[in-house]
């Protein structure tokens, strides 16, 4: 079908013609004409015409000008106008009443049976005329009302709801095809049912921008529920004079019948093969929810007044149940997810696995929040399923989701926080993350709609493509490529219950966590209770004392100490510190001591055994780095080998001091690097050896230097004579119980 040949000034002579540049700010409530297959006149309070279209002497055999100050009754007779001034002080303008026009001698209503709609435009009362059409079939009684109005009310969904619409609506008005629109957040619209004629190719599943509806003609759908086109081709109808003589202004037909529509849309209409439309309302809440959009193709048409008013009727009746199907709907995808929800917490607690691998591993993770990707990000180490970026870009996308004041935090739009980021579309355009830090967070994670989503009719349809020259601006085909630019970059937005779904489940599997790591924890305490233990063993020839205090924050530590005989009858005392805190570091600490131990039982000499070790730990073991002493007495003699991998320098104290037993430390153990070196010392009798661990000179904020000086002062001012156990005391006295860290001493004297 071609453009209708008037121009587009004819459509609206009210205003300047439009184009698509504009169409967004056109005044369409006061076009200044109306179709021709009725008559409109505004009158005033004294019921003398003002305004009223140029049809008048077609439709009722007088010139308007003619017309134009005179009473009412002069142009429709005196019981029509009875009528009219009946309904109008009865206050119920806006009913349309039928009656016959007997005492019009001339035009094509004489003697006509019509129906008159009234309704009020600021100071004017508008009333609109049109023949009756007596077509019996379509006609809605009570019963049918009835009928329809139950078989709505039996859809259990929106989407059985709105099939079922399509179908009455259909069936009321004659039209070729039936749609049901619905408007998204942002006014895109997609076609969420249809009925049609079997030869027509389907629209279901058609989505188009807000801009093909602008907000001035949903302005319109809300105020006035039904519009009609019925003929596309129609020549516009002037009204008489233009602007009202008394505001100097066009009359707002924001509630007329006859209005006539913007030439763009008429425009949109005819690349679609449309003859005759006809929109109906769907208001939920008083907002515009969408619209019964009918088409048709074979001609004009015009469905009679009481078809159309059952359809709005309809329409009125379907909006609430729509409120209600989707709560209804939301509940039961909201009891999805919880079901779901369930299952999956259910076997993350009953897995032998970690939490976070029972979680990351189960297919329902994804399927729970209708996600293509998940990334999983604990401590560093990140876990991956399904479709996902780069890691250096999953860390971004946290970054930038990350809210300290919530827990759970969601997007849509991924490009809005980051533009960098708006390039991963494809695969990651819209996140829902969980996490209460930097570095311990869930992803879930969709692409953009356009990935996901596609026309359900057929854009490359011949029977619309072949009336689609170069010079075709508008069309269906085309509406769905400017939506798919309007939404690009976007996902499926994300559902309150899943968004609670999301919290909930970070909290369990949070509990879970703190569960096995009290569980984890108490095992290492345990552990760490029966490998350093509380005193020291007893030997012969020798006074021992250990002593063993954790870091304030009772985090587990690394530091362990060890005494023990050699088979050559030697003494074999260490200390020594595995970086970190945690189960994992008092873990490697076990590991570490007893390979020392074996290494020094074997008979390698102190600085062999720490050689073998660093040589353990940086390959077979893979641990964290540590630091240790190793001291070999021979009691009898106090003959004395020291080795030393990084550790702090042995202390030996007497009557004359302290001094620090100069070493050639080898570096830290567990980096694979370097040879120990050995150091002989005689160590008299009386006299104390004592080894310590870093917690005891170290502490945040204070000059180490000065407190390694402070400890040996402490350890000069010993004598043979003080009990080892008072000298042990007075060195752990320098910390003032606020230490970040562990801290362990080991101090032998000869007897």
């Amino acid at each position: 079908m071609s453009i209708p040949s008037t121009s587009p000034g004819d459509h609206t002579p009210a205003y300047d013609p439009v184009d698509l540049t504009s169409c967004d700010t056109e005044p369409i409530h006061v076009p200044g004409a109306i179709q021709p297959h009725g008559v409109l006149l505004a009158i005033d309070d004294e019921a003398q015409v003002v305004m009223l279209s140029a049809n008048a002497d077609v439709m009722l055999g007088q010139e308007a000008d003619a017309v134009v100050g005179r009473p009412i009754g002069g142009l429709i007779g005196a019981r029509a106008a009875d009528l009219v001034a009946r309904r109008i002080a009865e206050g119920y303008p806006d009913e349309p009443l039928v009656t016959r026009l007997d005492e019009v001698a001339r035009g094509h209503l004489a003697g006509a049976d019509v129906d008159v709609h009234l309704h009020r435009s600021g100071e004017r009362t508008v009333v609109e005329i049109e023949p009756v059409q007596h077509v019996r079939d379509t006609t809605m009684t009570y019963q049918s009302a009835r009928s329809a109005m139950g078989r709505l009310a039996a859809t259990g969904t929106v989407m059985g709801l709105t099939d079922q619409l399509a179908r009455e609506v259909r069936a009321l008005t004659g039209f070729d095809r039936v749609m049901v629109y619905r408007f998204d957040e942002d006014w895109n619209g997609e076609v969420v049912a249809e009925d049609r004629r079997p030869d027509l190719n389907s629209f279901y599943g058609l989505h188009y921008p807000a801009t093909d509806i602008p907000a001035q003609a949903r302005r319109l759908y809300t105020v006035n529920w039904l519009r009609l086109i019925v003929d596309i081709g129609y020549t516009p109808v002037p009204l008489t004079p233009i602007l009202d003589t008394a505001t100097g202004a066009p009359l707002d037909l924001s509630h007329s019948t006859l209005r006539s529509v913007s030439p763009v849309h008429v425009e949109y209409l005819s690349h679609m093969g449309v003859t005759a439309s006809m929109s109906v309302s769907l208001l939920v809440e008083g907002e515009l929810w969408g619209l019964i959009a009918c088409h048709h193709y074979s001609g004009p048409h015009r469905p009679p007044h009481d078809a159309r008013s059952a359809a709005q009727f309809l329409a009125q009746v379907a909006s609430p149940m729509i409120a209600d199907r989707e709560r209804a709907d939301d509940r039961e995808a909201a009891l999805s997810t919880q079901g779901l929800l369930a299952d999956l917490t259910a076997r993350v607690s009953a897995s032998a696995e970690s939490p976070l691998e029972a979680l990351i591993s189960d297919p329902a993770l994804m399927k729970l929040m209708h996600a293509t990707g998940v990334a999983l990000n604990f401590d560093g180490t990140i876990r991956t399923v399904g479709v996902v970026p780069a890691t250096t870009d999953l860390v971004r996308i946290a970054q930038v989701t990350d809210d300290p004041e919530r827990y759970a935090t969601h997007t849509a739009h991924l490009g809005d926080l980051d533009p960098a980021l708006e390039h991963l579309a494809p695969v990651v355009a819209g996140v829902l993350r969980i996490g209460a830090s930097p570095d311990r967070w869930l992803l879930w994670l969709r692409p953009e709609i356009e990935q996901v989503v596609d026309w359900g009719g057929d854009p490359t349809n011949k029977l619309l493509a072949a009336s689609e020259g170069p010079h075709v601006r508008l069309s269906p085909r085309r509406s769905f490529d400017k939506w798919r630019q309007v939404v690009r970059g976007r996902s499926e937005t994300w559902a309150f219950w899943e968004t609670e779904a999301a919290e909930v489940l970070g909290r369990h599997v949070n509990g879970l966590l703190l569960l096995r790591s009290r569980e984890q924890i108490a095992m290492a305490e345990s552990l760490q209770r029966n490998v350093v233990l509380d005193r020291a063993p007893g030997f012969s020839g020798v006074d021992l004392v250990a002593r063993y205090r954790p870091a304030t924050t009772y985090q587990l530590g690394g530091d362990w100490w060890d005494a023990f005989e050699l088979p050559d009858g030697r003494l074999a005392l260490v200390i020594g510190d595995v970086a970190g805190h945690g189960v994992s570091a008092a873990s490697a600490m076990t590991q570490v001591r007893t390979a020392l131990r074996a290494y020094l039982f074997e008979g390698h000499s102190a600085a062999s055994a720490l050689d073998h070790l660093d040589r353990l730990m940086d390959g077979l073991l893979d641990l964290r780095v540590a630091t240790a002493v190793v001291v070999l007495l021979e009691v009898e003699t106090g003959r004395t080998e020291i080795a030393n991998a990084g550790h702090p320098p042995a202390l030996l104290t007497g009557d004359d001091g302290a001094r620090e037993v100069a070493d050639d430390a080898r570096p830290l153990l567990g980096v694979g690097s370097g040879t120990a070196e050995t150091v002989l010392v005689d160590l008299p009798a009386g006299e104390t050896l004592l080894l310590y661990t870093d917690g005891l000179v170290e502490r945040r904020g204070f000059d180490m230097d000065e407190r390694t000086e402070r400890l040996r002062l402490v350890a000069s001012s010993t004598s043979t004579h003080e009990p080892l156990e008072q000298f042990a005391d007075r060195v752990l006295a320098l910390q003032d119980g606020t230490e970040d860290d562990d801290t362990t001493l080991l101090a032998v004297r000869r007897l």
